[in-house]
């Protein structure tokens, strides 16, 4: 047997307004609260195949890129449509070096954590 991931866990100012992004984003709901940490994940609930997020407030400031993004697909619209939705949430573009010629879009989330939005279309 081997390990999936389960959870996410994400380091930032502002856990309600990153909870409210990511789960415009994903289509996830608040699945628990405590002690400054918001847990979001699909409706179905923690243990399924997507793993939660959790975000959990931090007051220590970031700096530089994170070790680690997220890559999302969309799953019922193709690609520029999916990235109008993302930007009208509050996504915006990310220069990390790309060439433009890349079939995905580099964007950041309201933190500037950057994540990246794929070409191929997932079923939901």
């Amino acid at each position: 047997m081997a390990s999936r991931i389960s959870e996410l866990v994400l380091s930032c100012a502002d856990p309600e307004r990153l909870a409210r992004f990511w789960s415009e984003v994903l289509g996830y709901v608040e699945l628990d609260r405590e002690d400054g940490m918001i847990e979001i994940g699909p409706p179905a609930g923690f243990g399924g195949l997507q793993p939660t997020i959790i975000l959990s407030a931090s007051s220590d400031p970031r700096t530089g890129k994170l070790p680690l993004h997220i890559d999302v697909n969309p799953v019922d619209r193709d690609q520029d449509a999916e990235l109008e939705r993302l930007l009208a949430l509050g996504a915006r573009p990310a220069d990390v070096g790309q060439t433009g010629d890349e079939p995905w879009h580099v964007l950041a989330d309201p933190e500037g954590n950057e994540f990246c939005l794929l070409r191929r279309r997932l079923e939901p």
